[in-house]
């Protein structure tokens, strides 16, 4: 069983070592001592006593948590007594009708989950290293419309099979997570720690079948949407393809960008919405990205915005 990443909890044992005030609530720095007691218990805690922990830790119970993890009760018991005795302090308070987490216990439950979410993304990051396909998070029903013409030209420098479409609804997870190498992302999303590329601005439009009664409106608000019994707030994860089949035969009505017009053929309507405002979509990446596949991306974002200046 690996270790697990050493400063995410050696921040969280310092705090149930020591509390908030660093060494026991004496000023200045933490004594000598401090490191090698952390240290110490660092080296024996594994990946599995995190899971175990954070399984109790989510039910506050102990036998629905071990039902979780696919093992009895009473190794699960002893799994959590013994991390308390390496830690030197108590994580859950135990009672014959209860189980409840400490302070301590809330603390280390905050840190274990980052400690294994970085992990998790370590893993997935030095997996990709040499993975050709460049993975792009996109909302569901975007496709490749945003970046249409700026893939194309990619693919026919660098080969079919470069590209993989990641359909989720929170992109800017997939690509902190390691499941993505590059986002298409609203401006309104929270972008921490990643760098960004204005790629385009669109305009939203309701897609509705073409003997919709909505098709024959110049314009449509959101509360006209509202009364449809197809209209879906949130789409499905599907791309863009599979979406407007779904329109066309009368299951969906859906708002998207404008960007996506010249994919939805004769069966579909695109019918511009009003009330709503127009959607700055960034391209974000980690900040700490050294991915030339990433910089040959821009590079084409870059030409695809000097061509649209020079022709307007």
């Amino acid at each position: 069983m690996l270790p697990v990443p050493m400063m995410p909890i050696l921040k969280a044992l310092s705090l149930l070592f020591y509390g908030k005030g660093g060494n026991g609530g004496q000023s200045g720095a933490m004594t000598k001592k401090t490191p090698s007691i952390t240290l110490w218990v660092m080296k024996r805690i594994e990946v599995r006593e995190l899971e175990y922990f954070l399984a109790v830790a989510d039910t506050l119970h102990f036998a629905r948590a071990a039902e979780r993890l696919g093992i009895a009760p009473p190794p699960l018991s002893r799994a959590i007594a013994q991390l308390e005795r390496r830690l030197g302090t108590t994580l859950f308070e135990r009672t014959s009708r209860r189980v409840e987490l400490t302070a301590a216990g809330r603390v280390f439950r905050t840190e274990a989950r980052n400690t294994l979410r970085s992990l998790d993304r370590a893993v997935r990051r030095t997996q990709q290293v040499g993975h050709d396909a460049l993975r792009i998070a996109t909302a569901p029903g975007t496709g490749s419309g945003l970046l249409r013409e700026i893939l194309r030209d990619y693919l026919a420098r660098f080969g079919r099979d470069t590209v993989e479409l990641v359909f989720t609804r929170d992109q800017a997870s997939a690509v902190r997570d390691g499941r993505a190498d590059v986002a298409l992302v609203c401006s309104a999303e929270d972008l921490t720690g990643m760098d960004v590329q204005d790629v385009t601005t669109e305009h939203p439009v309701a897609l509705v079948p073409i003997g919709h009664p909505f098709a024959a409106r110049r314009t449509l608000t959101p509360a006209c949407l509202l009364h449809d019994r197809t209209y879906a707030a949130e789409l499905p994860p599907v791309g863009l393809d599979a979406l407007i089949d779904l329109v066309a035969t009368g299951q969906l009505v859906a708002v998207v960008g404008d960007s996506v017009i010249d994919r939805l053929g004769r069966h579909v309507a695109a019918v511009p919405v009003t009330g709503l405002p127009p959607r700055n979509v960034l391209l974000a990446w980690p900040a700490d990205s050294h991915d030339p596949r990433v910089a040959n991306l821009l590079d084409l974002i870059g030409q695809f915005h000097d061509h649209n200046s020079a022709v307007g």
